[in-house]
């Protein structure tokens, strides 16, 4: 295996625990824990060494490495010890801490440009691009794309709209949960709706979301949790890295910065596959802005 593709095995490993350790069980959480923050130890246990160290058993531990995409522990073991070598070599960030409450100006920017690039990497080694091709397809043909999304998840459903707006395409971003509804009714097949929450459990996002599901629309889900009940509702499921939430910094500062990874991925897709008509679109809006900003 070459250096670089260790390196994306590494990160990816470190990506599916993060995203994926709120869903465990409270025993699994533990053995996924350990991993995350102490690769090196770990790769040096063998299954039951690891299991004492966690306090859980043998079992536990084979059901971890499963639910991180391994045949068995060896296969994890394996993958850590190449998580390993890149942190000693400097090669791979470290989990960073949180914030404190008198940690100088500088250590928080500090702290939180390493946060923010831990959290773009993240996204990006879980993305399936598979699903996030289908999606930027399902856009490019799109009759209209409802986008649905609260708080600041709300704010990044206006930013997706407004840049599909600037290449052409006719989109709405919906915070009001009663319009919401009322206009996915109006949804059916050549449509798209997009939800985007984090924890997958927002209710206000996946009830128009199911609506539009219901009416025949291609529906793609934005989430942090790939188990959670949004996606029952999804033809399409893209996930972003799990927010580290902290006393001083909420779940929703990091969650967004993933989703608008995700945003940005999608419009570029789409931009690619309708650049004849993309580019006019966005040169024209650019001239209306200047054009308005000379008068």
């Amino acid at each position: 295996m070459t250096r670089d593709v260790k390196e994306i095995f590494g990160n990816s490993l470190a990506a599916k625990v993060r995203t994926l350790a709120p869903s465990m069980t409270r025993s699994m959480q533990r053995v996924a824990e350990a991993v995350a923050h102490d690769p090196a130890g770990c790769a040096a246990l063998t299954v039951t060494g690891l299991a004492e160290r966690t306090g859980t058993s043998e079992a536990t531990v084979v059901r971890t490495a499963r639910v991180l995409g391994y045949p068995g522990y060896r296969d994890l073991r394996l993958a850590l010890a190449g998580l390993a070598a890149q942190q000693q070599s400097g090669r791979a960030p470290a989990i960073t801490t949180d914030i404190a409450v008198d940690d100088s100006l500088a250590d928080v920017v500090a702290k939180l440009a390493c946060d923010e690039q831990q959290t773009l990497a993240d996204t990006a080694a879980g993305l399936d691009t598979v699903q996030l091709g289908a999606a930027v397809s399902a856009l490019t043909g799109a009759r209209r794309t409802d986008v649905y999304g609260v708080g600041a998840s709300g704010l990044v459903a206006q930013d997706l709209t407004q840049k599909l707006l600037r290449i052409g395409l006719i989109a709405h971003a919906h915070n009001d949960p009663h319009l919401a509804v009322t206009n996915a009714v109006q949804l059916r097949a050549g449509d798209v709706a997009i939800a985007i929450t984090h924890s997958g459990s927002t209710g206000d996002v996946i009830e128009p979301l199911r609506v539009a599901f219901e009416h025949g629309a291609t529906t793609v889900a934005i989430t942090g949790r790939p188990e959670g009940p949004v996606t029952q509702y999804a033809d399409h499921v893209l996930t972003t890295s799990t927010a580290r939430e902290s006393e001083l910094r909420p779940a929703a500062m990091s969650s967004r910065t993933s989703q608008l990874l995700v945003v940005d991925c999608l419009l570029v897709g789409v931009a690619q596959q309708t650049y004849e008509t993309a580019a006019p679109a966005l040169a024209a809006s650019y001239e209306a802005l200047a054009h308005r900003h000379r008068r």
